[in-house]
């Protein structure tokens, strides 16, 4: 995806995030992999499922997945900044 041609503050953050959020828990296909997605949260995995099933189980929290694909600059949203002056 297009990096944004200024960086986002929290609230466009926060909108991107929860509204990507959104569309997957309502089923939308993902930017990333089950491969990243394990390896990225590796260690939450490991803590819940122990060792050996953590190598196959996925994280499945919408917010979570949305802030992957946040910090990897895949979500396929942008804000469009107002030109701003009264």
């Amino acid at each position: 995806m297009v990096k944004p041609a200024r960086p986002h503050t929290r609230f466009e953050k926060a909108r991107i995030i929860g509204a990507r959020a959104l569309q997957i828990s309502m089923g939308a296909p993902l930017f990333v992999s089950e491969d990243e997605l394990r390896e990225h949260f590796s260690d939450e995995l490991i803590q819940l499922y122990g060792v050996e099933e953590a190598k196959w189980r996925v994280v499945l929290d919408p917010n979570k997945i949305a802030m992957l694909e946040y910090e990897e600059d895949r979500i396929p949203i942008d804000v469009d900044p107002h030109s701003g002056g009264v």
